[in-house]
């Protein structure tokens, strides 16, 4: 989350409620995030001072204004720059699917229609933010963070596609075991 927290403020300063959206509009396939976490990571990087914090008053009311620090650019830019670590690529869903045999065959079968559902309404939703990331994409050509963001908004969309027909073929194989 702190990494996250890091690259979404090296675009520009951010409230916690900024942040919380732009996490939930686009960045939900890869952390789901809740106002406690955020807040922690937030206290975690004030403490390491790799952000900063500016209070302005906005149409009467408090606002605090997180930045990034030169000290979260160096930590930000180590991390961005180090190894992707394929151990982290987890779906702890799965260990649902993995012990769904406990369940009786027909909230097997309303689980799975259900995910199924979910995940059609999430692609749905990807492939609105791709078609206007290839838009705006198409606009910035020479802009390499909107490029590899649009290339993580395609990988989810693919990612929900595949999920889709995994899960599809696996309710049809479940309906057909009688």
């Amino acid at each position: 989350m702190e990494n996250i927290i890091l690259g979404l403020l090296l675009l520009q300063s951010r409230t916690i409620y900024q942040l919380q959206k732009r996490i939930n509009e686009g960045l939900n396939l890869m952390y789901s995030c809740s106002m406690g976490s955020i807040q922690a990571a937030i206290k975690k990087l004030l403490q390491n001072g790799y952000i900063s914090v500016n209070e302005i008053i906005e149409n009467g009311k408090l606002k605090k204004f997180y930045t990034i620090t030169n000290s979260g650019k160096n930590y930000f830019t180590t991390w961005v720059n180090s190894p992707i670590d394929i151990s982290t690529n987890k779906n702890p869903e799965l260990s649902k699917i993995y012990f769904l045999g406990f369940a009786e065959k027909e909230t097997r079968i309303k689980l799975i229609e259900n995910h199924i559902a979910d995940l059609k309404n999430l692609c749905s939703v990807l492939n609105e933010v791709c078609k206007e990331g290839v838009k705006i994409s198409s606009e910035n050509k020479n802009n390499d963070i909107l490029y590899f963001q649009l290339q993580t908004a395609m990988y989810g969309y693919d990612l929900m596609k595949f999920n889709i027909e995994w899960y599809s073929r696996l309710l049809k194989n479940i309906k057909g075991n009688n």
